[in-house]
């Protein structure tokens, strides 16, 4: 476990910030503004929080040269372009994680012609299939299951109870969260006079570089093509990636979201909680998906997209659920109305 508290000079050595305040006040934790207490680092983000700033305990605040001027004197502050990206990269100073030792626990199961690199640790009660290669560095939690012909990159963690289907390739840096499940079956059928033929789905799954995938994250090997994961993707949890996707790198993908088989999504995309893709559509670069959008065709221009209909107090959702029940009645009115003006013009 790294060590735990650093003078407030080192970090801003570490994020280039330029330091204001005491160079020696050691920080010992990071906390919100609005619990934070003596020997902590806090940030502020968004300057519309700048109030809570008057009553922060915080040691020590992450901000922007705009937002110092709202910091009571008595607070050390570090002055950096981007707050929020500062507090993620010191959070890894004060990451809690305990320290994996390598080895091979006693009740872990090894197939044949298993090549296990330098420094593998794997936990108890995991199964490692024929074949497999764990390059070095690699952690596997308890109980993980990996079938057949699987490569795994440098580095790479799978927390415990983590299943990894057969002949799927995984880079370097990986962090797969527990419960996820890569390489299951696509959802393929053919249906023959009212009966399901399954469609044996003969493809893979192939993921890059630093990427993580969340608990209980599912991505379907491909009918006849790969699926693929490119360098940098982040999924959080529970999210359903079909046969054949292809995630472009440096996407991120928030909670709950369903991607039908055969999709498309580019690179440097922002997919909000909770929305669904119709299958074989391909979505372009640098597109955003706000939370609960369900995208039914392509989307070919970089930019937001938002679809579905915010909450709001049950009264008023029944009026306008009225309202939208009518809106096809008050077309044809409507209609009605344009003929017999423009008649009369």
């Amino acid at each position: 476990m790294p060590k735990q508290e650093y003078p407030l000079a080192f970090l801003a050595e570490f994020l280039g910030a330029n330091l204001s305040g005491d160079s020696k006040a050691v920080i010992k934790s990071i906390a919100p503004l609005t619990s934070a207490s003596s020997g902590s680092i806090s940030f502020l983000e968004k300057t519309q929080y700048k109030d809570q700033l008057k009553t922060t305990e915080a040691s020590a605040v992450i901000l922007r040269e705009a937002d110092l001027s709202f910091l009571p004197k008595h607070i050390n502050a570090l002055v950096v372009a981007d707050p929020y990206l500062s507090y993620a990269k010191i959070s890894s100073l004060f990451n809690k994680s305990p320290n994996i030792d390598p080895g091979i626990h006693p009740t872990a199961i090894l197939g044949k012609n298993v090549i296990v690199g330098s420094n593998v640790s794997i936990g108890a009660y995991s199964v490692i299939g024929n074949k497999v290669q764990l390059a070095d560095g690699v952690v596997i939690g308890e109980g993980c299951a990996i079938s057949d012909d699987v490569v795994i990159g440098e580095n790479s963690r799978l927390y415990p109870r983590v299943v990894i289907y057969y002949g799927v390739k995984i880079g370097k840096r990986a962090l797969v969260h527990s419960g996820a499940v890569i390489g299951a079956d696509g959802f393929g059928m053919a249906n023959d006079k009212g009966k399901w033929e399954k469609i044996y789905q003969l493809g893979s799954v192939e993921i890059g570089d630093d990427v993580e995938i969340g608990a209980n994250t599912t991505i379907d090997r491909g009918a006849l093509k790969n699926t693929i994961i490119e360098d940098g993707v982040k999924l959080d949890n529970q999210i359903q990636v079909g046969h054949n996707d292809k995630i472009g790198a440096h996407t991120a993908i928030a909670g709950c979201v369903a991607i039908a088989g055969s999709v498309t999504i580019g690179k440097h995309c922002m997919i909000g909680g909770a929305s669904c893709f119709n299958g074989h559509i391909e979505i372009a670069d640098q597109v955003i998906i706000t939370g609960m959008t369900g995208v039914e065709n392509s989307i070919t221009q970089k930019g937001i997209y938002s679809s579905g209909i915010p909450a709001s107090p049950h009264l008023n959702w029944r009026r306008i659920l009225v309202r939208i029940m009518s809106l096809d009645q008050i077309a044809k009115r409507l209609q009605k109305l344009e003929k017999i003006i423009f008649k009369e013009e």
